[in-house]
């Protein structure tokens, strides 16, 4: 089949949507697809690459509106590259893109992977909403990451009371067998030194609003034996070192900026707990928890009605805490901490189901298996 994606980035911009549709595409590539990617570039002019045997458009980007690039010749692209498609594969939420679908409608067949709401960008939201209820109306199928977010997203669960055969979950998928490979002792051993602290608390992400590492810094000031190890950069970086400066952390927080790719497995394999302290519905599901998964950690993670604590099975493969309770998140971080038994069965647990529900290969093979039902 001749499938193509639409989204805002693709690689070698690194990120949770811009990394699933690469894993995506490279592995329908890989089983014999023709596949085609349509984003916009990150600097005024188009070009076409080939890129791990994806074919990749990247229209020239014009503006950026509310976190959105702009590329005003995307509908044009789309007209060409789409026409002969037999799935054009829209990744939402992604204003721009769907509405180069819904004028152009390209392909015999539309699938929508429907990824977050928007949250925080209310004005966006009361212009996007009415396109993006047409684009959900007059899609074949809707795949959403975990069964929680199809009920708590107020889209989602429209059109699933009007079609319940719609709206499919589809777990996303990683390279488990990448995070579970052993990383040397020795190498484990002197990143643990060079990072201090007996305990290790580990987050991953962007640093972003949603992710709630104030609350992290917060619980750190209660959780004493426990040191915070931050991998990630983004806007708030500046206010969260002041943050933690302000909370007198001193050597129990290292901010490790961003961390090359190859190196994320031993940073996982160099902690004791993994933490995503998200505080708003923008995290619908986190990759990173699926990594970290992989890697034989233990999870603490918040509820928040979307697939954080679906993928974290509270006592099973860790802990599940209120949003924006540093009280709490510091007494898991302890309860954890004090507990080496207890870390090695959690972790144990979250290899297993990172291995059966969330590899990578078990991805392709329902997406695949859902175009083929499209025809």
């Amino acid at each position: 089949m001749k499938i193509l994606h639409i989204y805002k980035d693709y690689a070698p911009v690194v990120g949770g949507i811009e990394n699933h549709i690469r894993w995506l595409a490279e592995g329908l590539a890989a089983r014999g697809h023709s596949i085609h990617v349509l984003v916009t570039n990150t600097v005024a002019h188009t070009r076409y690459d080939q890129i791990d045997g994806v074919s990749v458009t990247k229209c020239a980007r014009q503006l950026n509106v509310s976190s959105a690039p702009v590329a005003f010749s995307m509908p044009l692209e789309l007209r060409k590259v789409g026409k002969s498609a037999d799935v054009v594969h829209l990744h939402a939420p992604y204003p721009p893109g769907e509405l180069a679908q819904l004028l152009v409608r390209a392909g015999r067949r539309t699938v929508i992977t429907y990824h977050s709401d928007i949250v925080k960008q209310a004005t966006l939201l009361k212009f996007y909403a009415p396109f993006l209820r047409w684009a959900l109306a007059r899609a074949d199928r809707i795949l959403v990451s975990n069964p929680p977010y199809i009920q708590s997203s107020p889209f989602l669960r429209t059109v699933a009371q009007a079609d319940p055969g719609k709206v499919q979950v589809v777990h996303f998928g990683i390279d488990v067998d990448r995070f579970a490979a052993p990383q040397p002792p020795k190498r484990v051993e002197q990143l643990r030194r060079q990072l201090g602290g007996d305990v290790l608390a580990l987050f991953v992400g962007r640093l972003r609003y949603y992710k709630g590492v104030e609350v992290f810094l917060q619980a750190l000031a209660h959780a004493t034996q426990v040191t915070g190890v931050i991998v990630g950069s983004g806007g708030l970086e500046q206010e969260l070192h002041a943050r933690a400066r302000s909370l007198d952390l001193g050597s129990r927080v290292r901010f490790a900026g961003s961390v090359p790719d190859d190196l994320l497995p031993l940073y996982y394999q160099a902690a004791d707990m993994f933490v995503l302290p998200s505080i708003h519905r923008s995290e619908s599901l986190g990759i990173v928890l699926l990594e970290a998964m992989a890697s034989g950690l233990p999870l603490i993670s918040t509820e928040l009605g979307t697939g954080t604590s679906y993928v974290n099975q509270h006592r099973r493969t860790g802990l599940v805490v209120p949003p924006r309770d540093p009280l709490a998140l510091a007494a898991a971080m302890e309860t954890l901490a004090n507990d080496a038994n207890l870390r090695k069965k959690l972790g144990a647990a979250a290899q297993a189901r990172a291995q059966a529900e969330f590899n990578i290969h078990r991805m392709v093979a329902q997406v695949e298996a859902v175009y083929e039902s499209l025809f």
